[in-house]
């Protein structure tokens, strides 16, 4: 065997050594999670997580969800009155006093967005000089994993 396929071997071997161990890190977090009655999802074995799989670990109604994990995760909420589709040639011509035409006809309910997923539909209201927004239909939480998939 020549010497550089030696270190080849070597560097392979090392890297083999590595995934035991993390596999043995992750093995033993699981057991640690499972002793404290938290099942994760997927298979433990770096597999991505589905909402499927979600759902069957930890949806609504499993008491032995923790959810302060994610309690404390910034998201960002955004209202949506409208949109509008222009060619950059019209974009381009737009200054100041210019109106921009929105699909969405008055009076109907504007979007609320968590993460640009629709959560919920409500009105503008003014609270103390500033704006605000009354939710008047929720999505449910089951309508909105079905959306993600």
């Amino acid at each position: 065997m020549s010497e550089q396929n030696s270190a080849a071997m070597d560097d392979w071997a090392a890297a083999m050594a590595e995934q035991a161990v993390a596999e043995q890190a992750v093995t033993a977090n699981a057991g640690r999670q499972a002793g404290n009655g938290h099942k994760p999802p997927g298979n433990g074995a770096g597999q991505p997580v589905t909402p499927a799989a979600l759902e069957a670990s930890g949806g609504p109604g499993n008491e032995d969800v923790n959810l302060e994990v994610v309690l404390d995760i910034p998201v960002t909420l955004s209202m949506e009155i409208g949109r509008a589709k222009v060619p950059i040639r019209n974009l381009l011509q737009l200054n100041q006093g210019s109106v921009v035409e929105l699909e969405r006809l008055v009076g109907e309910p504007m979007d609320v967005l968590v993460n640009g997923t629709l959560i919920a539909h409500g009105e503008v209201v003014v609270i103390n000089e500033k704006y605000g927004i009354r939710l008047t239909d929720v999505i449910s939480p089951a309508e909105r994993v079905r959306k993600l998939r």
